[in-house]
């Protein structure tokens, strides 16, 4: 494996900003993802983490009330498809950052997480 494409999560892990924290944390529960990508149109507006709502729990945030606008992250870095696997990694260690949207000719068309890429290093492991 060389590539993001070959790792990514190709399932639908958007929102829209609007959204209350409570859908967010319902649709990352529902499935099994720990952040989503919030999105007008085709626009990517920014991310948010399980990390995210669990501060905003902590702060006691009204999660019925409050948008996933107010809590994203903004400022969203992305890959593309035939970013290399390493490349990825590194990205995310240095910046600290667990889930790493995947664009192609402006679109959303995936995520790539630490997770998937620790499949990829069980399997690099398995085989030696």
């Amino acid at each position: 494996m060389d590539v993001v494409a070959e790792v990514m999560n190709r399932t639908n892990l958007t929102e829209s900003p609007s959204a209350t924290l409570r859908d967010a944390a319902g649709r990352m529960w529902k499935q099994q993802s720990g952040s989503l990508v919030i999105i007008e149109g085709a626009e990517i507006l920014g991310i948010i983490t399980e990390r995210d709502i669990m501060k905003s729990v902590a702060r006691s945030d009204d999660l019925d009330a409050t948008p996933v606008s107010a809590v994203m992250t903004r400022a969203v870095l992305t890959v593309s498809p035939d970013t290399p696997i390493a490349e990825a990694a590194r990205h995310m260690a240095t910046r600290w950052i667990r889930h790493l949207p995947v664009v192609s000719d402006g679109e959303l068309v995936g995520m790539v997480s630490q997770r998937d890429l620790c499949g990829v290093l069980a399997r690099t492991v398995e085989s030696t």
